[in-house]
């Protein structure tokens, strides 16, 4: 049987990545710091993934065990296993890449010389890349060399809406019945398993970029546009007339940029800008919008879902006036439990909207994005 390791034993882990695995026959093993998840998970060996949306369902997730991930069994996991999945967020990687490197090292003492692959299920461009380069920091060129005859480091595109769940079971997870995961079939190592929702991209840059453009930059411009509103789900958000329009009329700005950037089908991609519209408006996901918001500085990144797709289609002279209220509504999340919204928000106060977005967007004041954005920053203060 098929050994896998799913970093990140939170909803996503367990209601997408984990829940993909383990129905194609693998056994997973979720390895997570916090010690409550694991022992329940070991406890109870099982927990339910409820599919909210227009058509539900359930599935039982069964073949299952768990670790922590910063203990000694988890580096006898990797030194054994056949994949190795991460869930955690992108700024996780560089804390858990020491471990996977420690794992490494066990594996080459231990003479497995089978292929493994990992995988990093992240929202952002090139994650697995950036969580190779991170292990390699801690590894000698010897075992460097074994990683790249033997270890895959497999970049991968990921779309499934996972909310917050509220279940008796804490670990029963809530997801979206769509989901996508498209990984770089030639950066695979060994043979190529068959997993029932995950496919082989040959370009994947077109499906990572199609992704953050779409559902990535949609929900975040849906989140940050009706958090000022004072709505508390992206179900309500995109239900007001005006964050609904703006929200879609951004998606199709930034799909004109995708067209032309990587030849899209026109019509096709108009039907995919529909698909993640219409996911948007489920009325069985209570998606909150501060989860969907947070780390905004992360997402004013000028390789991120607010900067690109606005930088991309302003590139081809493409209207961008909708998409400019994504970037400047971020400017104003306030949310003090997240410490990137507590820092943006800080930094704007001792030093002005304009320094903050130079800081964090890498537009040059002289852009004329740069203005437009601080214009609707400034107009939206009296919403």
């Amino acid at each position: 049987m098929k050994l896998a390791i799913q970093i990140g034993a939170g909803n996503i882990g367990r209601g997408f990545i984990g829940a993909l695995l383990e129905q194609a026959g693998w056994h997973v093993v979720f390895a997570d710091v916090v010690e409550s998840i694991i022992s329940a998970i070991n406890a109870n060996r099982r927990y339910t993934v409820h599919i909210l949306d227009r058509e539900q369902g359930e599935l039982t997730i069964g073949n299952i065990s768990g670790v922590l991930s910063n203990g000694p069994e988890f580096l006898e996991k990797v030194a054994e296993c056949d994949l190795i999945t991460t869930a955690v967020g992108p700024r996780v990687l560089p804390i858990i890449a020491k471990s996977i490197a420690a794992g490494i090292q066990k594996r080459i003492q231990a003479g497995n010389t089978a292929p493994m692959n990992v995988v990093c299920c992240e929202n952002g461009l090139r994650t697995t890349t950036r969580l190779k380069n991170e292990v390699l920091t801690h590894l000698n060129a010897e075992e460097a060399a074994f990683i790249e005859s033997n270890i895959g480091f497999v970049d991968c595109a990921v779309d499934r809406i996972c909310p917050k769940p509220s279940f008796d079971d804490p670990l029963d997870a809530a997801v979206e019945r769509y989901c996508e995961w498209d990984v770089e079939e030639a950066a695979w190592k060994g043979p190529k398993p068959e997993i029932p929702g995950m496919t082989y991209a040959g370009n994947l840059m077109a499906y990572l970029e199609r992704k953050l453009f779409t559902l990535n930059s949609g929900h975040a411009v849906c989140a940050y546009l009706g958090t000022l509103k004072g709505y508390a789900t992206i179900l309500e958000s995109i239900g007001d007339p005006a964050i609904g329009d703006t929200v879609y009329q951004a998606m199709k700005e930034s799909g004109e940029g995708l067209i032309r950037e990587f030849g899209f089908d026109a019509e096709k991609h108009h039907a995919y800008i529909d698909l993640i519209f219409s996911r948007f408006q489920n009325p069985f996901l209570q998606d909150e919008t501060i989860r969907v918001g947070r780390e905004p500085i992360r997402k004013l990144d000028p390789a991120d879902r607010l900067i690109k797709p606005l930088v991309t289609a302003d590139s081809y002279g493409l209207p961008v006036d909708h998409l400019i209220f994504g970037a400047a509504a971020a400017m104003r999340f306030d949310c003090p439990d997240d410490p990137q919204s507590v820092e943006l928000l800080g930094k704007i106060q001792q030093e002005g909207p304009a320094a903050a977005l130079a800081a964090y967007s890498g537009l040059k004041p002289e852009n004329p994005l740069f203005g437009r954005i601080l214009d609707v920053y400034r107009a939206l203060a009296i919403v």
